[in-house]
């Protein structure tokens, strides 16, 4: 296998586990520069992706490189300026050099200045009863940005299109006004604040930002417990409400279920249109990969679509993950693709068995969750968001582990199994009458899977 396949194939499998904004945030404009026995040299543009990788990405790179290769056990990353975002004309230069370019497999052609894909577009986005009214608010805006719903605001489970959504939103506007559009993941947003306060450049931040007629923050939620970033936020966004700009926002959950977020902030995006996008059926799953297929040219049968979309019920994200595996595995196995060969690569991508909860990643996911320490936790503290975390945990730990009442009180710090025992009841019962808790909850035992 190349270097240049090798990649491939890990950036198909890392797709399955990673949000799609950070996977184009953190992989773009990398690759697999060398191969030596058993260690992999991996080119990174700047030392900020070489250490973002190295610290929160490493354990998924080594795993889908293992999986293709066996022998390998160490991972170096090295930095590579000639692969940060260059010109048009540097790209066209450096393809015609025949140098690697795996991204022109993933279709990458983000524009430097606004951050849109062209490739995502209103005319390739699927409509189900899924995302119809998510599809359609945000159809309105590209209509007449500034005046419909302002600001939109789209939350959803991972991988279910928002992303698109968002940016056939700006891509829309752009087109037909030449409007002035920025799309920016909410990571790098918070590192360009972080940045300018360090530099004292925060002038030319808020001057980048007042001239914007459509900002698109994807993935808003990373704003949770970030005070300065928030005032610096509140600040950029009443100055664009106030002279009409749109605003469009993404999150995983809704802005009454972001912790550590503002009044002030959660109160403005509730003042918009908010919508959100539920799991797609199977048909329309069958009908979502069918689509994507064709963009890249490639062939699957309708059996075969529907065989993946009944076998992959998680989002849509995966979808595309396992047919860019597809892909890769055709190019370098060069044998027809059928039914069977199908069911062999997706037993080596979905795990079939039931997921392995433990007191660590229940106590993990939730303090997560909900911007908690886990001290506090086993502490004594009252205060209200500790209460709610630590109940939410010995829900969980009650009905996920089967653990007694006795045994969770020793495991959160020694606590009354009276008081343990009013903590179950207490969620059991606003799991039925309280829709923020159920949705809370839905959204932890999902990211449990992945902890």
């Amino acid at each position: 296998m190349t270097n240049e396949n090798l990649w491939k194939a890990v950036l198909a499998q890392i797709q399955l586990d990673i949000s799609e904004a950070n996977f184009n945030t953190w992989f773009k404009h990398t690759n697999i520069s060398n191969v030596d026995k058993n260690e992999v040299t991996i080119s990174v543009p700047n030392s900020f992706v070489k250490n973002w990788l190295a610290n929160k990405y490493h354990k998924n790179i080594l795993k889908a490189i293992k999986e293709l290769n066996k022998d390998i056990k160490n991972i170096n990353y090295a930095i590579d300026s000639s692969l940060s975002n260059n010109t048009k004309e540097e790209k066209t230069k450096s393809k015609e050099e025949g140098s690697v370019n795996q991204m022109e497999f993933l279709n990458f052609t983000t524009d430097y200045e606004t951050g849109l894909n062209p490739k995502y577009t209103f005319d390739n986005f699927v409509i189900g009863p899924f995302n119809e009214l998510a599809h359609a608010a945000a159809f309105a805006v590209s209509e007449n940005p500034g005046s419909m719903y302002n600001p939109l605001f789209i939350y959803s489970k991972t991988g279910l299109g928002k992303t698109h959504l968002l940016q056939a939103v700006g891509n829309k506007i752009k087109e037909k006004n030449g409007n002035k559009v920025l799309y920016i993941q909410a990571q790098k947003f918070i590192s360009e604040i972080i940045s300018s306060i360090r530099n004292n450049k925060m002038e030319e931040f808020k001057n980048k930002y007042k001239d914007i007629d459509v900002l698109i923050i994807d993935d808003i939620q990373f704003l949770s417990g970030k005070e300065k970033t928030q005032e610096e936020f509140f600040h950029t966004f009443n100055e664009l409400y106030e002279k009409n700009k749109q605003i469009i926002l993404s999150s995983d959950r809704s802005p009454r279920s972001i912790n550590s977020l503002t009044d002030r902030l959660r109160s403005r995006f509730e003042g918009g249109m908010i919508t959100d996008i539920i799991y797609p059926d199977t048909e329309t799953r069958s009908a979502i990969l069918k689509t994507k297929a064709q963009e890249k040219n490639f062939f699957l049968s309708d059996e075969i679509c529907y065989y993946i979309a009944e076998s992959t019920k998680k989002n849509i994200r995966e979808l595309e993950g396992i047919l860019n595996k597809i892909i890769v595995h055709q190019q370098i196995n060069k044998v027809p693709l059928n039914i069977n060969n199908v069911k062999d690569i997706l037993k080596k991508i979905i795990q079939t068995s039931p997921t392995s909860y433990s007191f660590d990643k229940i106590m993990k996911c939730v303090t997560n969750f909900y911007d908690i320490n886990e001290r506090e936790i086993t502490g004594s503290s009252r205060k209200k968001e500790v209460v709610k975390s630590r109940q939410i945990i010995i829900y969980l730990l009650r009905k996920e582990l089967n653990y007694s009442y006795p045994h969770i009180a020793k495991k959160i710090g020694g606590k009354d199994h009276t008081t343990i025992i009013y903590s179950f009841n207490k969620i059991e019962k606003e799991l039925k009458n309280n829709s923020e808790v159920k949705e809370e909850l839905s959204f932890i035992k999902e990211n449990l899977v992945n902890v």
